[in-house]
């Protein structure tokens, strides 16, 4: 904001140069970024923070010096002596308006404004154009309220409508730029047509023109969020706009409206009518309570209860109650950036002097927090680095493509996406609902780049659209795994599905959860012989496996002979079986006996429910058993297959003899058969 010296003098004599003036603004929060000497005259250019309209004229910045200096300011004119009562009419249909109030000025003579006040609009950067408008544009600067004069004359109907547009339409404003104006946009209408775009720019129709001798003079409180909005779909920013959409003093509009039509009696004669002032819903004003010993412990210093009183009394924040450990404020209708104590404690330490206030290092008492959910998503990344991947963080979008890449049918909750209104990219609009694509993603791009070594892994969250308002957002765990083996003469091949897996297992054991079952996998994009379904307390927790051939091709990656291994997990489901509590127990003192079972049985059973009907069998001197072995080819009956099992026998307090183990052991090979149909080799 350029702001005149001279007319910042007018209203406060502080006794100090530009220097020192520009030193306790700049100290007090409204920067001084720089000063321009035009004809003599001194123009400083103040930051104005958007928070604070209220400093957004040279009165404005008139109090933060009274507040600071402790000089008397003094208030503008605005003694009026009303001539007549106006039967001109003002309707509010919209509650975007707050208030609206204005004056009907007669007789006056539309000439150039006088140069005392040409040269202030000139130095704040602003053109004059005649003595009437001249004014509201001065008083705008001085008060820091915007108004607008219409001519009377042109206004039908005798009367003030304000209501938003209903439906788009086009609109001439003072520029002489036809504009298109949303539905929703705020207007000012006569009893026909819109005559203005509230908080923005008058209409050419009703401008105040040398021809003009009667004005209607508008001062009005719009809800600064609709003045922003429309501001910005129309491309449109004025000096009014900009002061409207940050917050207005629905107060300080009268003391404006009565500034200004001070001034135009005094330099465009005419009489002037009582105010007209349409209030539906007065506000109530704010008041906080400071509480003395929060200042002392938000600033770290010491303020006497009479100082802070003093200072936020220099601020016109009145003082309206009085408690044993503090005070009660009203908030002065211009601060519209007050909430609450912490924002008066602000404005303690802006005028009690921040230089003022001791740099300390700050003793910090630090408590070790335990949180499970961070210290297991830890554990799992750790374990991954460990196992050589390395960790990618992509953006949460996703390319529809891959979703038909992968054949996820149309009833798949993978297909329920969100779509971005503004994308960064047309093809990246959908929020991705699993990590899958992302990490395909990453492994094209390396091919591309030659890079054959790809082990990445992913944390983040998914995003599943639902019913309501906003969508799920599981935490998953993905990874990738691709190796051209012979890069080094030591390599040698190993099955993908394999060391996935095994990095699961892994996982598992660190997070010490148990029971994971692999079944065979539902998924189109996998290798129906090389992956699995993950399950954990019987739900499906994930799957794992190697990508079809089909969806190389569909990726344009066929050229990749070597199989990509793929895996994703529920990460969140896990963390939530996380046991980080542990048992231990004594290293066995008696030697185990292990036998071997090998069996044919129907190819159709899985490998796990074997493993599990052991399980329920319920002998108490079975240890541990896993499957060793598995074949089917030459010299196994069509539609057979034969595993074999090792089973692990040893007592916690003897040693076992044979007859023991030979007893037990029959008994688990006579369940077996019992329950697979199976028979020995």
């Amino acid at each position: 904001m350029l702001l005149p010296l001279e007319w910042l003098e007018e209203f406060i004599k502080t006794g100090m140069d530009k220097d020192e003036i520009s030193e306790v603004l700049t100290m007090a929060g409204l920067e001084v970024e720089g000063e321009e000497l035009t004809g003599g005259d001194v123009v400083l250019e103040v930051n104005i923070t958007p928070n604070r309209p209220d400093c957004l004229s040279v009165y404005g910045v008139a109090r933060e010096l009274k507040a600071a200096t402790g000089k008397e300011i003094k208030t503008p004119e605005t003694e009026l002596k009303d001539s007549f009562k106006s039967d001109f009419r003002v309707v509010i249909d919209s509650a975007l308006c707050k208030r609206y109030a204005g004056r009907v000025i007669k007789g006056l003579k539309v000439g150039p404004s006088p140069e005392w006040l040409r040269k202030r609009l000139e130095l704040s950067g602003i053109r004059s154009i005649n003595n009437v408008v001249d004014v509201t544009n001065y008083v705008l600067l001085e008060l820091g309220h915007p108004l607008h004069a219409f001519d009377l004359d042109t206004l039908k109907g005798g009367m003030i409508r304000v209501d938003t547009a209903g439906e788009p339409l086009s609109f001439e404003t003072l520029d002489g730029a036809k504009r298109i104006v949303p539905e929703d946009a705020l207007l000012i209408w006569d009893a026909e047509r819109p005559v203005a775009i509230a908080g923005i720019m008058g209409g050419l129709e009703t401008e105040v023109t040398e021809k003009t001798v009667n004005v209607f003079l508008e001062s009005a409180y719009f809800e600064p969020s609709s003045i922003r909005k429309t501001s910005r779909r129309l491309g449109l920013s004025t000096e009014s706009s900009y002061r409207f959409e940050r917050g207005t003093d629905i107060e300080g509009l009268v003391k404006a409206l009565d500034r200004a039509a001070y001034l135009i009696e005094e330099l465009a004669g005419g009489e002037v009518s009582e105010r007209i002032d349409v209030y539906p819903e007065r506000k109530t004003p704010l008041t906080i309570k400071l509480r003395y010993q929060a200042v002392k412990r938000l600033l770290g210093v010491d303020v006497s209860p009479e100082e802070v009183d003093r200072l936020l009394q220099s601020l016109e924040f009145k003082k309206v109650g009085q408690e044993e450990d503090g005070s009660v404020f009203e908030v002065p209708t211009f601060r519209v950036d007050v909430f609450n104590e912490t924002d008066l404690i602000e404005e303690v330490a802006r005028h009690f002097g921040y230089s003022r206030i001791p740099s300390r290092v700050p003793r910090v008492e630090i408590t070790p927090v335990v949180d499970r959910r961070k210290r297991a998503e830890r554990v799992v990344k750790e374990t991954l680095v460990l196992s050589g991947f390395n960790e990618a963080i992509n953006y949460s979008f996703m390319n529809s493509r891959y979703l038909d890449a992968l054949k996820i049918p149309e009833d798949d909750q993978r297909r329920r996406t969100v779509k971005l209104l503004n994308p960064l990219r047309k093809e990246d609009e959908d929020l991705r609902t699993f990590l899958l694509p992302s990490l395909l993603s990453n492994l094209v791009g390396n091919l591309n780049h030659n890079i054959r070594d790809i082990k990445l892994f992913e944390t983040s969250k998914v995003f599943i659209k639902t019913e309501d308002r906003l969508p799920e957002e599981p935490f998953h765990l993905g990874a990738l795994y691709l190796y051209y083996p012979g890069q080094r003469l030591w390599d040698q091949k190993e099955e993908p599905f394999f060391i996935l897996k095994g990095l699961l297992e892994k996982i598992f054991r660190r997070l010490n959860i148990h029971g994971a079952k692999y079944r065979k996998t539902t998924e189109p994009f996998l290798h129906p012989n090389r992956s699995a379904d993950v399950y954990l307390n019987g739900k499906k927790a994930g799957f794992l496996g190697v990508i079809s051939s089909e969806v190389k091709m569909a990726l344009d990656i066929q050229e990749v002979r070597e199989p990509v291994g793929v895996c994703e997990i529920d990460l969140g489901f896990l963390i939530g079986l996380y046991n980080d509590s542990h048992t231990f127990r004594p290293i066995p003192a008696f030697p185990f006996v292990q036998r071997d079972i090998s069996m044919l049985l129907n190819r159709d059973i899985p490998a796990e429910d074997v493993l599990d009907i052991i399980g329920s069998l319920g002998d108490e001197l079975i240890e541990e058993y896993w499957i060793f072995d598995h074949y089917e080819g030459k010299g196994i009956p069509e539609g057979m297959r034969a595993l074999g099992i090792s089973i692990r026998y040893r007592a916690a307090n003897r040693t076992l003899t044979d007859e023991e183990v030979d007893e037990s052991h029959k008994r688990v090979v006579e369940y077996l058969m019992e329950k697979t149909g199976g028979r020995l080799r």
